[in-house]
């Protein structure tokens, strides 16, 4: 058995505001529970707040300020712990939260997602690094995740241009096709093809979307200047209008098949 993953590191500014939020909950003798009741929340999500584990919105902050009649307190502290403007917590590491996810919705415009590239295929997509390859290769064992929790549920949306964007050889594209077609056989993954018209959301980058036991959601997105993760609810509420948009092109699984095995029998034979 792999061993196990470490947890992602805490920031120091999460934890801060989760103890003292703790605190003056405590003070006020509120419960976690009560907590979670005003601000529409779980009590998981409660408890990872509290400790220092989730980003609170500057929205949820004003409501529970407000509840223990804290006078502005609670909300101070957090504006003083962001005002370095970090978009996300800077604890987030993806392949941690990749690794621990319950479910996993891929989106890529430009190549195959890297949980389902093949050995040959990620070799040339990283120029020829086999250790940065090993490393993406080896990322695809929670496909088979054999623990308590199985395997993770996986979602590969992939643009139709995708299958045509030659990578290494024509023996490469048609084995990672062919491996494609594979991985749908998968009882825990879906693969289907997006239908490309030019024009739509998922123009704007790639990204995952992980959602994690407690059902809280974490986003990797990948933009021209470098890669973030996030769970910022305005964020994630964009990435969901994408997937809406995105999903209302896809084949279906079945014609999803029947297409990559096409293109990879008239295309890279």
């Amino acid at each position: 058995m792999p061993p196990r993953r470490q947890r992602p590191r805490e920031s120091p500014a999460l934890v801060a505001f989760g103890r003292q939020m703790r605190r003056m909950r405590e003070a006020k003798e509120v419960k976690q529970e009560t907590i979670a009741h005003i601000t529409k929340m779980s009590g998981a999500q409660i408890s990872r707040i509290e400790n220092g584990k989730r980003r609170a919105t500057r929205a949820f902050v004003e409501i529970v300020d407000d509840h223990l009649d804290a006078g502005g307190a609670l909300i101070n502290l957090w504006e003083d712990l962001n005002k370095d403007g970090h978009p996300v917590p800077i604890w987030f590491d993806w392949p941690k939260i990749e690794a621990e996810a319950a479910m996993l919705i891929c989106w890529q415009h430009s190549v195959i997602p890297g949980l389902a590239q093949t050995p040959e295929y990620a070799l040339a997509i990283v120029g020829g690094n086999q250790e940065t390859a090993d490393v993406r290769i080896n990322r695809q064992t929670i496909l088979a995740r054999n623990n308590d929790r199985g395997p993770v549920i996986v979602v590969f949306l992939i643009e139709e241009p995708v299958l045509y964007h030659q990578v290494g050889t024509n023996e490469t594209m048609k084995r990672q096709l062919e491996h494609l077609i594979e991985l749908s056989m998968l009882p825990n993954v879906t693969v289907q093809v997006v239908l490309s018209s030019g024009e739509h959301d998922g123009n704007t980058g790639d990204f995952v979307l992980a959602t994690m036991d407690d059902r809280s959601e974490i986003a990797y997105a990948e933009t021209a200047v470098r890669s973030i993760t996030t769970d910022d609810p305005t964020d994630l509420s964009i990435l969901a209008r994408t997937l809406v948009d995105l999903r209302s092109r896809t084949l279906t699984q079945d014609m999803t098949r029947e297409l990559i095995r096409k293109v990879a029998e008239e295309r890279w034979t």
